[in-house]
Order: C-alpha cells, then sequence, then structure tokens
C-alpha cells in the first residue's frame, strides 16, 4: 500500500473532495485523523472508514492548534496535512461582495494554509520530513468572472505553496497544490449561482474532456503527491481539470 505507515490529516473531510481523498488514503494504509467544522458530518466519514475524527474551524488560530496538538498527541508524528477545507461565494460584481463574505472567503481559504503551517510545520521539522497539499483551484489559474475575490483566495494559496516549497525543502518537507476544476461536490451549487441544465452544459463547454472533476480523480492525485512516488516534487500546482486550462 503506498501510504502504508503514514500519519495524515485531512481537513474538510466531511464531504466532497475531503472525503474522497480520505477514502483513499484509508484505502491505502494511512493513519487519518479527518477534521471538519461540522462534527456530524466528520463523525460519519471516519466510521465509515474506521478512522479517527476531530472538530475544528480552519479559519481560528486556537481550534487549527488544539487540532495539531491532539493529533501530534496520538500519534507522534504526523507525516501528511492536506488543507482542503474551503468555500467560495455567488458569482456577483467583484464591487457587490460584502467586506463580511470576503473576510470569511479569505479566513478560510487562506488563513488555514497559514495556521496549518504555524502548528504542523515546526513538528514536521522535528522529524525531518513532511508532505504538505493545498487543494487550490483552477480559479487560481484561470479566473472566472464574476467570482473574483475566490479567484484571489485560491491564486493565493498557489504563491503560499510554492513559497512555502522553498522554504521547507531544505527540510525535507514537500508542498503541493492541486488545481481541480469546479467538481460534483457541495459547493457545485455556488459555483453555478442556479443549479440548472443550462447553466451545467454552458460550465461543461469550457472543460475539453467534457466532465466535471469527482472527488476520485482528487483523490488519486493526491495520493500521488503524498506518496514516496512524488518524493522529487514540490511547488506544483497540479491541474486535475479536464484541459480547462490549456
Amino acid at each position: 500500500m503506498r501510504l502504508s505507515g503514514k500519519n495524515a490529516i485531512i481537513t474538510g473531510a466531511g464531504s466532497g473532495f475531503g472525503k474522497g481523498i480520505a477514502k483513499k488514503f484509508a484505502k491505502e494504509g494511512a493513519n487519518l485523523i479527518l477534521g471538519d467544522i461540522n462534527f456530524h458530518k466528520v463523525e460519519e466519514v471516519a466510521k465509515e472508514f474506521d478512522q479517527d475524527c476531530y472538530q475544528v474551524d480552519v479559519s481560528k488560530s486556537d481550534s487549527v492548534k488544539a487540532f495539531s496538538e491532539y493529533a501530534i498527541k496520538k500519534h507522534k508524528e504526523i507525516h501528511i496535512v492536506v488543507n482542503n477545507a474551503g468555500i467560495t461565494h455567488l458569482p456577483m460584481p467583484l464591487e457587490d461582495l460584502s467586506e463580511e463574505e470576503f473576510d470569511k472567503v479569505f479566513a478560510v481559504n487562506a488563513k488555514s494554509v497559514f495556521f496549518s503551517g504555524k502548528y504542523f510545520v515546526p513538528h514536521m521539522k522535528s522529524i525531518g520530513q513532511g508532505a504538505i497539499l493545498n487543494i487550490a483551484s483552477t480559479a487560481g489559474l484561470s479566473p472566472r468572472p464574476n467570482l473574483n475575490w475566490y479567484n484571489a483566495s485560491k491564486g493565493w494559496m498557489i504563491t503560499a505553496t510554492k513559497t512555502m516549497a522553498v522554504e521547507l525543502a531544505p527540510h525535507k518537507i514537500r508542498v503541493n497544490a492541486l488545481a481541480p476544476v469546479a467538481g460534483e461536490t457541495p459547493l457545485l451549487k455556488s459555483f453555478l449561482g442556479e443549479d440548472t441544465q443550462e447553466r451545467r452544459k454552458a460550465f461543461l463547454s469550457t472543460i475539453p474532456l467534457g466532465r466535471f472533476s469527482t472527488p476520485e480523480d482528487l483523490a488519486n492525485t493526491a495520493c500521488f503527491l503524498c506518496s514516496e512516488e512524488a518524493s522529487m516534487i514540490t511547488g506544483v500546482a497540479l491541474e486535475v481539470d479536464g484541459g480547462r486550462c490549456i
């Protein structure tokens, strides 16, 4: 198994891409602590895959710190951190988004990476290894109109991934990102504004392979990047997008 003996953290694991990654990692032998703000959902996922879980608000420093302390105390060593938790805002002209919504998007999509670095990186340095995976988006590479501030938050995540990779490479800590196109997850309706066949058709017309991404697509790619098979890969933002960014 590709992740046998690895201890991994996955945030936003209660549904969507996070749940898919959890399923794949468990199948490949990893020991998981699944984090999510919705404890009921993540508890169900953890029971399904016979793993541990923890309620965490990735936008809050104290919550991520407590999560890291719990994980390190339980497993002694944390080898993999997947920053998957994320949110978006509804499509609208950039000037119409409220400051409150802007702050919320950046707190979850950007600050979460800052907090996980603050509380998990010192531990990874102490054990001399680590793999961090940030779930970004094609929005950070090839933005769509009316999702301006969500796009910007994912662009921030991609830049953070690259600079973290450069700084942490001497400590044998790899940092990569995935940039999925919109997928069949709870966020899809928010991206579309309204989930109708017409809007789905219009969205799919921009994806050369002609389909949305799936949790399985993300999980398979995440498993590779977090495994020893990718030991020479760091600082990439790998597009899982059916050709959307070509």
